[in-house]
């Protein structure tokens, strides 16, 4: 039986390669059984998600998601009035 150092191990690995069979069954075995390495499993998931949406957002550019005119000036007209009220 895995421990949990060893599963988050492979867990941190199968990222990086396939796992082999044996390792892949005994990972799923300990997961069976172990909360924690089940929930440490769903935040790589989620942090490779988030990783692979900024990689796609920095390939795909700035300019899909740039601001419109109106919004930046909305924007200048904010951080200005915010300076003049601090110069006061």
């Amino acid at each position: 039986m895995l421990t949990c150092k060893d599963a988050s191990r492979l867990q941190s690995q199968s990222q990086d390669r396939p796992l082999r069979l044996a390792e892949r069954l005994a990972l799923r075995l300990h997961l069976l059984i172990c909360e924690n390495c089940r929930r440490f499993t769903r935040q790589l998931d989620l942090i490779r998600r988030a990783c692979q949406q900024v990689k796609e957002a920095e390939k795909g550019g700035a300019d899909d998601k740039a601001l419109s005119p109106e919004a930046k000036a909305r924007i200048l007209k904010k951080l200005a009035s915010g300076q003049e009220d601090r110069q006061d």
